[in-house]
């Protein structure tokens, strides 16, 4: 598969359009937000990479930029809508990539995009998809469900002063206000798609976009899917799509977000994998394994304090820090994002130990970090990484612990009942998108060298 995209260029007339294309799969698979894109900047975050990646395991994956956004030219002052534009430049994409008929898959703007393009276009499109999209956002006689010209004024105001900031990426992925690198990521990659002008302007041609005269008359299998608690669209929206296109399947996800990279991504892969060739990937192999989660505290004040580029060399020196201890105590470093990390080890012990040894080592270099530990079977992904609920849980257990604690699960607590190591009741917790309430412990205060010493209870 190949592992990297080049940003090439589309011609139409003078003009030129930006695109990608992620592997060589059997599949030809478009996905686009409309037009929202910069495909410059959308593989610089390593989840990104990964959902993108996953998908280009069984297909060509193409995106690009529409006229007016990203890296491709302005949109000519010919008189034509967005739209005709939009369409036209899709077209002239997979005619440049040789996909005569390819899936398309959309979210948010691009549904009604879309949908127009495969009502004009019908033998250009084999499958659709569409992910908490729309066929028309304002409100009609005929669609009580549509937002109001109050509602979408109050969006508007919000869109003006949110546009490229990272006020933006907490109301877009929710999931993620907790993790600084995707907040900066997604800032800076709307940024990258278009001004704040320009934005606007496209978001005020959408608002105005009504494709459902389309939707009896699409005649590809069609695959919708719905998020339960975005915020842009509500699920009605989605539902209301899936009636209306002959056989269309819909699939309703739990969570917030307005794209499926973060949250859920894999049981997204998972139905778009399905929906294009048929079958999925198998059952994944399983292993049994002690998680340790690590995160930088208060990483966005000190990157403020001191620079950039400080900020920088500091975060190589913590990366080389965790690989080396990693290393030492017979772990797998699974993965960096920005200012955490994960690691695997076959023993909790070597994972305790791992935790203790970053704390002393992280100090000596005045970073300070918070650590967790969970022990269960996670799913063996391809390129080393790993997937699966036990996962979700370390993390999880992580983001309760304060800078220098160590925290771990009952499960981690139960397995080393009687080694060197105590641990203190911390409480009962809700664990985000994780059933039940689960109990956690802090490790027990240790001395320099890491040896458990005594404390009271």
């Amino acid at each position: 598969m190949t592992q990297t995209a080049q940003t090439r260029f589309a011609t139409i007339g003078g003009d030129r359009v930006a695109y990608q294309v992620l592997g060589d799969g059997p599949h030809d698979l478009v996905h686009t937000i409309g037009l929202w894109s910069a495909v410059d900047v959308i593989l610089e975050e390593v989840s990104t990479q990964r959902y993108l990646k996953r998908l280009a395991s069984f297909a060509r994956v193409i995106w690009f930029d529409g006229r007016g956004s990203g890296r491709s030219d302005p949109r000519p002052d010919d008189g034509r809508s967005l739209a005709e534009h939009w369409i036209e430049d899709l077209g002239a994409v997979l005619d440049a990539v040789g996909a005569p008929a390819p899936v398309l898959m959309g979210m948010a703007d691009a549904g009604p995009l879309l949908l127009r393009f495969v009502a004009e276009h019908p033998t250009r499109c084999s499958k659709l998809i569409l992910f908490n999209t729309t066929a028309r956002f304002g409100v009609a006689p005929d669609y009580p469900i549509g937002f109001t010209p109050e509602a979408l004024e109050r969006f508007e105001k919000f869109f003006r002063a949110a546009w490229g900031s990272e006020r933006w990426s907490d109301y877009w992925c929710p999931s993620q206000t907790a993790s600084p690198t995707v907040r900066s990521f997604v800032a800076k990659w709307t940024r990258a798609q278009a001004s704040p002008a320009t934005a606007l302007a496209n978001m005020r041609e959408v608002n105005v976009l009504d494709a459902r005269s389309t939707l009896p008359g699409i005649a590809v299998p069609t695959l919708v899917m719905g998020r339960r608690e975005h915020r842009m669209l509500p699920t009605a929206h989605s539902r209301y799509v899936a009636e209306r296109i002959p056989g269309a399947r819909y699939v309703e996800l739990p969570g917030a977000d307005g794209l499926p990279i973060w949250e859920t991504a894999d049981e997204i892969a998972e139905l778009v994998e399905e929906f294009v060739t048929g079958s999925r990937g198998g059952e994944p192999e399983r292993a049994l394994a002690t998680m340790l989660f690590t995160d930088v505290v208060d990483s966005t004040r000190r990157a403020a304090e001191i620079g950039d580029a400080a900020w920088r060399q500091l975060l190589e020196r913590h990366d080389r820090a965790v690989r080396d201890q990693v290393a030492l105590h017979r772990g797998t470093l699974v993965e960096y994002a920005g200012d955490g990390t994960l690691a695997t080890f076959d023993q909790p012990e070597r994972a305790i130990a791992c935790a203790l040894a970053l704390h002393r080592a992280l100090g000596d270099l005045g970073v300070r970090v918070r650590t967790g530990l969970h022990t269960g079977t996670v799913e063996l992904r391809d390129e080393g990484r790993i997937g699966g609920v036990a996962v979700h849980i370390a993390a999880r257990v992580m983001s309760e612990a304060k800078g220098g604690e160590v925290i771990v699960s009952r499960t981690v607590r139960d397995v080393l009942l009687g080694s060197r190591y105590e641990f203190d009741e911390r409480g009962t917790y809700d664990l985000k998108g994780v059933p039940d309430r689960w109990p956690l412990y802090t490790l027990r205060a240790t001395s320099p060298s890491g040896t458990p010493r005594s404390s009271s209870r």
